[in-house]
């Protein structure tokens, strides 16, 4: 994530626990005060399938298909949380499954126009299922295990059913067909 270092001229026009409305020369958007980064995590099976997370999401009032995901430093014991740490929680929590290894691929702006966060993405490999998955307190989170080779018609269809697909599972899935490609089989 970008500093949260308020810059000379910034007005803070409103502040929420969650979410701070910034003006910058005459432009408003959108920090999250209380963390220090976003995780999105493609997560493979050593079968060749992705996972992705379904939940309800307020602001759109839909159900949405998404990469497992979450904040760093946003609760207390996390605040220094390193990413990749980060990572790895969020997937334990959100699928119940735990990665070998995870492996930083990029970070992207997520709405460049409105917020400053910026995503990181990692890439989880060498799963092994531990735990129920379904999120903390507060979150029903569904989780779809997906063979990568029909991962895009999986996504065509939630969509056709009135599901919404988070661009960060698109981004996730192209992601995924380029480590794939890397990767020899053995």
């Amino acid at each position: 994530m970008p500093n949260r270092t308020a810059k000379s001229g910034d007005v803070i026009v409103a502040e929420t626990r969650f979410l701070r409305l910034i003006d910058r020369d005459g432009w408003s958007f959108v920090q999250r005060p209380n963390a220090t980064g976003v995780v999105s995590i493609v997560a493979l099976t050593d079968d060749d399938e992705i996972l992705f997370v379904e939940q309800h999401r307020k602001p759109v009032n839909a159900a949405t298909i998404e990469l497992p995901a979450g904040l760093a430093g946003d609760e207390p014991g996390h605040e220094t949380e390193a990413l990749a740490q980060t990572a790895a929680r969020e997937l334990l929590e959100e699928t119940g499954y735990e990665a070998a290894r995870i492996e930083f691929l990029m970070g992207c702006p997520t709405s460049p126009g409105m917020t400053d966060e910026v995503a990181s993405f990692f890439l989880a490999t060498g799963l092994r299922r531990t735990g129920p998955g379904g999120g903390v307190a507060g979150e029903d989170i569904t989780v779809h295990v997906v063979p990568l080779a029909t991962a895009p018609k999986f996504l065509e269809d939630a969509a056709r059913q009135g599901r919404l697909v988070a661009a960060k599972a698109l981004a996730g899935l192209h992601l995924a067909f380029m480590a794939r490609a890397l990767t020899p089989k053995t």
